[in-house]
């Protein structure tokens, strides 16, 4: 086994909370001490708080943790912007971090300057930034651009910039904090190939902060769960990213009488609960299997030519699908009192994981006009079948779709340059 590339051990980092002393305030706290009176300290925080681990040349690590997690304090302990309050951070090769893209430009500089003064506050020798320039400004989309001040750019550019100088550096540790979720939805598309293509290559150890638990699970081989600046968890990406989820769903349930002052109702309708009703017998739904939503409302003054839309999302609002009554229910009238709706899905096709359910209302004969809408009004987890063993693939994915698989000995065999192996071929 290699030795470690970074070892963090029992880190704290300690903040002092309120306003910088001036110049007066100093001078009356230093006349303090003189009397012999005491001096009112800052209370002190904690970003982190005794955090230990190691990391192996080649690991793709996940960071993930609520916001005041001390994520971002941690990778900056990494990347030697801060040094730490106790304990140590060891890091064995150089460090290419995209903590905060593009914060380095100097606004008065034109790109070209820019390129060649961050490239060499990362590290990169003159010689080495002009064998990548071009590179770095056809990444960034800037040929055009090169040569005008940044201050005249938009922030989208300054960030394609930033990004470009980042991962030009041939440094063997790469730490990026939520950096692919910035400039517009081409640019994120090229940032997270380049970035595949870094955990590809092998030869990089990747730190990756993100939200988007999806990203992490894909691209890490390890994930590291913080929460108010202590390590909490350590392991595979899919154990890690469910146990923050399940965290992220008590959270949303201990918030639900918050969270429903922001539903946007109209006043006509009002939920007074959700229950999950899984099959007889079952304690939680599997894929495969049908389950009911038991939706009750109070319903404040009629309403005409009523509809209801049950959906169903992930924890972070990704929409999967949406179903109304409309195909299968007729409601001329919806008079006042309490009603309980039943909505029931059959053959419920969601891999397993944990999803949030939307509800809403609307009403009006020609155009359907919104009454309420709500979205995590519960949650559920859907299990793997009894007796299946869910593939790591099925992480990637939220819908199972209904499929029938074959497969017959081929009459020839499929030239290997077609990129397809016969099963003769593979036995």
């Amino acid at each position: 086994m290699a030795a470690p590339i970074i070892r963090v051990e029992h880190a704290t980092k300690e903040f002092r909370l309120g306003q910088l002393t001036g110049l007066g305030q100093s001078l009356r706290n230093g006349a303090k001490r003189l009397l012999g009176r005491p001096v009112a300290r800052p209370e002190a925080f904690k970003a982190l708080h005794d955090v230990s681990f190691s990391i192996e040349p080649g690991e793709v690590v996940g960071i993930i943790g609520h916001n005041g997690a001390g994520k971002s304090t941690l990778l900056k302990l990494l990347a030697h912007i801060s040094q730490p309050t106790e304990g140590r951070v060891l890091v064995e090769d150089r460090v290419a971090p995209l903590i905060e893209v593009g914060a380095g430009l100097v606004p008065d500089m034109t790109g070209r300057e820019n390129v060649f003064l961050n490239g060499a506050i990362l590290g990169m020798r003159h010689d080495e930034i002009k064998r990548k320039f071009d590179d770095i400004v056809a990444f960034a989309e800037l040929e055009r651009f090169i040569d005008t001040p940044v201050k005249r750019y938009s922030s989208g550019m300054q960030v394609r910039l930033g990004f470009a100088i980042a991962t030009a550096v041939e440094a063997g540790i790469l730490i990026v904090d939520e950096v692919l979720a910035v400039g517009d939805l081409a640019f994120q598309r090229k940032c997270y190939d380049r970035i595949e293509g870094f955990v590809r290559d092998g030869n990089r150890t990747l730190l990756l902060v993100s939200h988007n638990l999806r990203q992490v699970e894909r691209l890490c081989s390890r994930v590291l769960m913080f929460e108010r600046g202590r390590l909490e968890a350590d392991g595979a990406p899919k154990e890690i990213c469910d146990a923050f989820v399940n965290r992220s769903n008590a959270k949303i349930a201990s918030n639900r009488g918050a969270a429903a002052a922001r539903y946007e109702s109209s006043g006509e309708v009002s939920l007074v609960a959700v229950q999950v009703v899984p099959a007889p017998g079952v304690e939680a739904p599997a894929s495969g299997d049908d389950l009911d939503f038991e939706i009750t409302i109070d319903v404040h003054a009629a309403l005409q030519h009523a509809s209801f839309t049950v959906g169903v999302h992930t924890t972070d609002l990704f929409f999967i699908s949406m179903s109304s009554s409309e195909l299968t229910m007729s409601v001329p009238v919806l008079p006042p009192g309490r009603h309980v709706l039943t909505c029931r899905m059959t053959g419920l096709a969601l891999t397993p994981g944990i999803y949030a359910l939307h509800f809403s209302v609307e009403a009006g004969e020609r155009a359907a006009a919104p009454v309420f809408r709500a979205d995590n009004v519960t949650t559920f987890q859907v299990l793997a079948p009894a007796g299946h063993r869910a593939p790591a693939s099925e992480r990637f994915g939220a819908v199972r779709a209904r499929t029938a698989w074959d497969m017959q000995p081929a009459l020839e065999p499929v030239p290997c340059d077609a990129g397809i192996v016969s099963a003769h071929d593979g036995a």
